[in-house]
C-alpha cells in the first residue's frame, strides 16, 4: 500500500530518516565513498548528503538511481521512504512494480496510481471479508 510520512517529534518525516539511514548503510556495506555514489547515482554530493541525513525528500527517479548505483532494488528503497508500505508475504506487487517503473509516467503520476490501486485492492479485499463473515453477498 502507499504509505505516509510520519512526523517525527515535529520536525521531519520519519521515512525521510529512514531512507536517508537506509542509503547511508547500504552505501557503507557497499564500500562506497559519498561522492561515489553520488556519482554513480547521477546527483550531486551535497543532495545525497542530505538525503542520507533527511533533509531532503528525493523523488522516485532520484530513488531509483540510487538504487541503481547501490544495487539494490528500488521496490525496497521505495518501501524505506514510505512510497510503498511493507505487502503481506504471498501479495502478488507486480502490478506496483509495473506502476512504478512505467516511463511514461511522472513521479506524481506512479504516486496517484499506485495509491488509487491499492485504495481499490483494500476496498475489494474488506467486501470480501464482509461477505464472508455474513456469510452472503453484498
Amino acid at each position: 500500500m502507499v504509505g505516509q510520512m510520519e512526523e517525527t517529534n515535529g520536525t521531519r518525516p520519519q521515512s525521510l530518516t529512514d531512507v536517508g539511514t537506509y542509503i547511508r548503510d547500504q552505501r557503507r556495506k557497499a564500500q562506497l565513498s559519498l561522492r561515489k555514489l553520488a556519482e554513480r547515482a547521477g546527483v550531486s554530493n551535497p543532495y545525497l548528503s542530505q538525503i542520507e541525513r533527511g533533509l531532503r525528500q528525493p523523488s522516485a527517479k532520484i530513488l531509483k538511481g540510487i538504487a541503481t548505483a547501490l544495487e539494490v532494488s528500488a521496490e525496497t528503497i521505495f518501501t524505506q521512504a514510505g512510497i510503498l508500505d511493507v505487502e503481506p508475504q504471498g501479495t502478488d506487487s507486480s502490478v506496483l512494480r509495473s506502476i512504478l517503473r512505467d516511463p511514461d509516467l511522472t513521479d506524481g503520476q506512479r504516486r496517484e496510481l499506485a495509491e488509487t490501486y491499492e485504495r481499490l485492492r483494500s476496498e475489494t479485499l474488506d467486501r470480501r471479508g464482509r461477505r464472508q463473515t455474513t456469510g452472503g453477498e453484498q
